[in-house]
């Protein structure tokens, strides 16, 4: 999933059962984008499918714009990174 620069907290109240697996992914670093992979999956209003398919373009669109290559090389006044995640963007369903 693309990380937006800015990144606000929020608090939510959760069954103990789920908490102790949700602090059990903190440990491999997972629990944060687990939580927001979820939520932007249910505000989409998306299928199980349709979001997943989503949430694999945006994390592509993430690895590009990341892609040290792809943000030095410029062509018709665009990086090849920001050429890329623009026509990315249009699959996003």
């Amino acid at each position: 999933m693309e990380t937006p620069k800015r990144l606000v907290p929020y608090s939510v109240h959760l069954p103990e059962d789920i908490y102790l697996k949700m602090k059990e992914a903190a440990t491999e670093r997972k629990a944060s984008a687990m939580v927001r992979d979820a939520i932007v999956m249910m505000i989409e209003g998306n299928d199980v499918y349709n979001s997943g398919y989503s949430k694999g373009v945006r994390d592509s669109m993430n690895i590009v714009k990341q892609n040290e290559g792809a943000k030095s090389i410029s062509y018709g006044g665009q990086t090849i990174a920001e050429s890329i995640v623009s026509d990315l963007e249009f699959m996003i369903k």
